[in-house]
């Protein structure tokens, strides 16, 4: 894992403006360790009628403008949902959300969208945004019983997580690995090095 930023002004600081360990895991891919994570605290609702592009670049927008950025930092936040058509679904709410869900996802594809918003030491505002089509078998009634009991798809956009036990129900996808995982790797390090970032 690469060092944390410093202060530097020609090396700017990093902050992830969030507390997913899965996008710290996956920017210490890329050998970019943030200098601090906050965590924002914004409305997550979407708006009336909103598609999922918008909503998820709005969101990665607002959480990194929600985060106090001192000088000589920059800011990183992303958001990551899962979509049917123009039907965004959030993280399930209980159990019953959750079959929900996975009922729905059973043998059809779906996208799965990510917006990552850098803010430089400038102020300057850069964002992406990723889309992954994502396809599943049809799941039985006995695999949709044992995801759940599973716990791993609680507090998951969609109610599962591809670096887990659901990448068995996976049978195809196009596009970004790591924009399903939470963090659309090949625009964060694009933003990154747009934002000063030094990049291994």
């Amino acid at each position: 894992m690469g060092a944390a930023l410093g202060s530097n002004p020609e090396h700017p600081a990093l902050v992830l403006a969030s507390t997913s360990p899965r996008r710290r895991e996956l920017l210490a891919r890329i050998g970019i360790e943030p200098a601090r994570i906050a965590a924002p605290d914004i409305d997550e609702s979407p708006l009336k009628g909103e598609l999922p592009r918008r909503y998820v670049a709005r969101l990665a927008e607002a959480k990194a403008r929600a985060v106090e950025r001192a000088a000589g930092e920059v800011v990183l936040a992303g958001d990551t949902t899962v979509a049917v058509g123009r039907r965004i679904l959030e993280k399930p709410s209980d159990e019953a959300d959750l079959r929900r869900m996975l009922a729905l996802l059973s043998g059809r594809r779906h996208h799965v969208w990510s917006g990552v918003c850098v803010v430089d030491a400038a102020g300057k505002v850069r964002v992406r945004v990723a889309d992954t089509i994502v396809a599943f078998k049809v799941l039985s009634a006995s695999e949709i019983d044992w995801y759940v009991a599973s716990g791993e798809g609680m507090g998951k956009a969609g109610g599962y997580a591809i670096q887990g036990r659901a990448e068995i129900f996976v049978r195809f996808l196009s596009g970004s690995h790591s924009n399903v995982v939470g963090l659309p790797l090949f625009e964060t390090r694009s933003l990154l090095s747009a934002a000063g970032v030094p990049l291994g």
